[in-house]
C-alpha cells in the first residue's frame, strides 16, 4: 500500500502539468484561508435556529406525546441498538418529562451561542437523542440530527467564547488548519442539504399526483396537515382552478433549483435563500409545521449564505440598543451606520 502511494506521488511530481496545477491550487486555498473565516455569526445563526426548533418540539410537546406507545414500539423510550446512547435512554420511563425539560434547557445553552466548543457536541447529543428516542418525530427532527452531527468539527474548531462575535484572522499553522477543517465541514453541510433538496424534488416525480399537478389540493385539503379554516376560503378559487397545477409543479421546480445552487455562482445563492426561505414561510403557514420550516431555514443559512461575510448581528443588535436609549433620551435617533463597510465586507468581495 505504501508502494502504491509512493509510485502515486512520483507520478505527480513528474508530471509538469500536474504539480503545476496542484501548486496553484495549494496557493489559492492557502490565501482564501488567509484572508477569510468559517467561524462568523452565519453558521451560528443557522446553530440557533437548529437549536431553538428542536426546543420549540421540546417545549409545546408533552413526553406522554413524544414517548407514547405504537405498534412496532410498545416500549419507549426507544433504546435498541445505537439510539440506547441518547439522552432520554438514560433516565426511567416515569422521569421522562423532568428529562424533557432538562434538555430543553441544555438547547436553549446552544441556542444562546455560548463556549461552541463545548456545547457542539452537546447539541448533536440533545438532537440525536429527540430522532432516536422519541416516537413521534418527523424528517425536519431527523436533518437537525444530522447537520448538528456534521456541524462537531466546526464547533471543535471554534475557540470563540460565543458564536456571535467575530474571530481574529490568525495567521500561525493552528489558525489555519482549524479553517480549513471548519471550511471542509461545512462543505459537507453544503452537499447534505443539495440531496436533500434533490431528493425530495425527484421523489416528487415518483407519485402521480405531482405528476398530473394535483398534490398541492389534495395536501391543502387535508383534514390534518391541510390549510387552517380560516384560510381555506381564500386558497380554494385557486385550488378548483388550473393554478393549483402551477402551484404544484413549482414546488418541484424550487426544489430541483435549490438541489442544482451547490453548482451555482455565488451571485445567485442570496435569490435562491430567499426562494427557499419563501417556500418553507409557505410551508408553516399552509400546513403548520413550524419546527420544521425553522430547521429548513437553518440549513438554508448554511447552505446559501457565504459563512465568511458576517451578519453582524451583535453590532447591529447593540447599535440598535444604542438608537432606541438615545430616541428616548434626547427624542433624535443616532444615525444609521453600515457595519459591512466598516469592517471591510462587500457584497461582492468573495463572488466567484
Amino acid at each position: 500500500m505504501q508502494q502504491a502511494s509512493c509510485t502515486l506521488c512520483d507520478a505527480i511530481a513528474a508530471c509538469p502539468v500536474t504539480g503545476a496545477v496542484l501548486a496553484r491550487l495549494g496557493k489559492c486555498v492557502d490565501r482564501a484561508l488567509e484572508r477569510s473565516t468559517p467561524f462568523t455569526d452565519v453558521y451560528g445563526l443557522a446553530r440557533t435556529l437548529l437549536a431553538v426548533s428542536t426546543a420549540s418540539t421540546l417545549l409545546f410537546s408533552q413526553s406522554t406525546s413524544l414517548f407514547c406507545p405504537v405498534s412496532g414500539h410498545a416500549k419507549v423510550p426507544i433504546c435498541e441498538k445505537y439510539a440506547r446512547l441518547g439522552f432520554f435512554c438514560f433516565v426511567s420511563s416515569d422521569k421522562l418529562e423532568a428529562a424533557r425539560w432538562g434538555c430543553f434547557a441544555l438547547l436553549l445553552l446552544v441556542a444562546s451561542g455560548w463556549r461552541p466548543r463545548a456545547t457542539g457536541i452537546l447539541h448533536a447529543w440533545l438532537a440525536y437523542s429527540l430522532q432516536a428516542n422519541a416516537v413521534l418525530v418527523e424528517g425536519g427532527d431527523q436533518l437537525a440530527s444530522i447537520l448538528s452531527i456534521l456541524l462537531v468539527p466546526v464547533t471543535l474548531s471554534d475557540s470563540r467564547k460565543w458564536h456571535w462575535s467575530a474571530d481574529c484572522l490568525a495567521s500561525d499553522f493552528s489558525a489555519v488548519m482549524r479553517r480549513a477543517v471548519a471550511t471542509s465541514a461545512l462543505w459537507m453541510v453544503r452537499i447534505q442539504v443539495s440531496v436533500v433538496y434533490l431528493e425530495a424534488s425527484v421523489g416528487k416525480l415518483m407519485v402521480a399526483e405531482w405528476v398530473d399537478g394535483t398534490a398541492v389540493y389534495y395536501w391543502l385539503n387535508d383534514p390534518t396537515f391541510g390549510a387552517p379554516g380560516w384560510l381555506r376560503p381564500v386558497l380554494r378559487p385557486l385550488l378548483t382552478s388550473s393554478g393549483v397545477a402551477v402551484v404544484t409543479w413549482g414546488v418541484i421546480l424550487i426544489e430541483l433549483f435549490l438541489a442544482a445552487s451547490l453548482v451555482m455562482r455565488k451571485r445567485f445563492w442570496p435569490w435562491m435563500l430567499c426562494l427557499g426561505v419563501t417556500l418553507h414561510a409557505s410551508i408553516a403557514l399552509l400546513h403548520g409545521l413550524v419546527s420544521f420550516s425553522i430547521i429548513m431555514t437553518g440549513a438554508l443559512i448554511l447552505y446559501l449564505r457565504p459563512v465568511d461575510q458576517s451578519l453582524h448581528i451583535a453590532m447591529r443588535l447593540r447599535h440598535a440598543l444604542t438608537t432606541f436609549r438615545s430616541y428616548l433620551a434626547a427624542g433624535s435617533p443616532v444615525p444609521t451606520r453600515d457595519f459591512g463597510r466598516e469592517r471591510g465586507f462587500s457584497r461582492g468581495s468573495n463572488e466567484r
